[in-house]
């Protein structure tokens, strides 16, 4: 599994780019046909009207992203605008996609790491390598329906397939073939031992937000990173990431592994706003069992304590999860000797509810709906 989505912008803006070559390689060959002519595929365009499909979606990311769109997509469109009369041809698609590719990949590079822009599904919002993956998808797939329609050849990259599974799919296990597992999670093919999809979506990132923290959940490259030592694309305060953070981010990468993890009910880091450091990590250890239960832990570098990091994120979090659909309860457990963190859940709003065994070895806290 590649590992780009650690790495920062210029990592995310050459995989847009090398998506965007191999496209491009793969297509030119046909640009000798009337790709207005000829249907994309599965999907109901034909070629030319799918190319134009692409480039939208690459100019729009970058001005999504760039001018970080609140709230809804910008009112611009993009559409293929030839140099001279008559329609578009196969060649003006083809330079139009690398141009497209070329402004995402730049603003991926330039923007902030915390910059976030307007994405409908399923979390309102996109940074930098989630606008990186979702420009990547649409040139592969849809390069996948051209190529099928125009009778050529495509096979992309295994790195750059994985990395928009681990990043847009991290529900699916990436399995031997990258590239077939992401053609059948998007309904493009069949893949042995899975039944067909039908209906697909592909998953951003979450962010809860706090006071003076955001809450940014995991993504599997980022959780990979960690777990093999890597700052997880964090700039972190002194001593961070905590121990407890790379043990979460191991299971996170485990749970991807086996086709198990869910993004939402992971671990979440604990960025300080005013200068975009990471203090620490919190997180469920699990999504909700049948009775509505989740659990959740956390843990600060040392040098983030006693600031009421802990208490803030504990609030808004717990929060969160009780405004998810079958979440009836947030619980947590603490050491009796743990004052430290029995004191963080108080305030943070939990009541202890018992213990674990019967010598009371292990407190269990929870906090329920107000």
């Amino acid at each position: 599994m590649t590992n780009l989505g650690a790495l920062g912008g210029d990592a995310a803006a050459r995989a847009v780019t090398d998506t965007v070559a191999e496209a491009v390689e793969a297509l030119r060959p046909a640009t000798g046909r009337d790709w207005s002519g000829v249907r994309a595929g599965r999907v109901e365009w034909d070629c030319l009207r799918t190319a134009e499909h692409v480039v939208s979606d690459l100019f729009a990311y970058a001005t999504q992203l760039v001018t970080r769109a609140p709230a809804a997509y910008r009112p611009v469109e993009y559409v293929l605008d030839p140099p001279h009369d008559g329609a578009a041809s196969p060649e003006d698609a083809l330079e139009a996609i690398e141009a497209g590719g070329l402004m995402l990949a730049l603003a991926c590079r330039t923007a902030p790491r915390a910059a976030r822009g307007f994405h409908p599904y399923p979390f309102r919002s996109a940074g930098r390598e989630g606008f990186a993956a979702m420009g990547m998808a649409e040139v592969l797939l849809h390069t996948h329906d051209m190529a099928q329609g125009l009778g050529v050849g495509f096979r992309p990259s295994a790195e750059l397939c994985g990395y928009v599974l681990a990043r847009l799919f991290p529900h699916v296990r990436q399995g031997e073939d990258p590239w077939r597992t992401l053609l059948w999670a998007t309904g493009r093919g069949p893949l042995p031992g899975e039944e067909p999809v039908d209906e697909w979506r592909w998953y951003n990132n979450p962010l809860v937000e706090a006071e003076r923290l955001t809450l940014e959940a995991l993504t599997v490259p980022a959780a990979a990173d960690l777990s093999l030592g890597g700052d997880g694309g964090f700039a972190w305060v002194s001593g961070g990431p905590f121990e407890g953070t790379r043990e979460g981010a191991g299971l996170i990468t485990a749970a991807y592994g086996k086709g198990a993890f869910r993004p939402e009910w992971s671990s979440y880091v604990l960025v300080r706003r005013e200068d975009d450091r990471a203090v620490g990590s919190m997180g469920f250890h699990g999504p909700p069992d049948e009775h509505g239960q989740v659990e959740i832990g956390y843990d600060l570098a040392v040098a983030a304590r006693g600031k009421g990091y802990a208490t803030e994120a504990l609030r808004a979090l717990s929060t969160w999860a009780l405004a998810r659909d079958g979440v009836e309860v947030v619980t947590a457990r603490v050491d009796p000797a743990n004052t430290a963190s029995r004191h963080v859940l108080e305030r943070g709003g939990f009541r202890r509810a018992g213990h674990v065994d019967e010598a009371g070895g292990v407190l269990v806290f929870e906090r329920r709906e107000d």
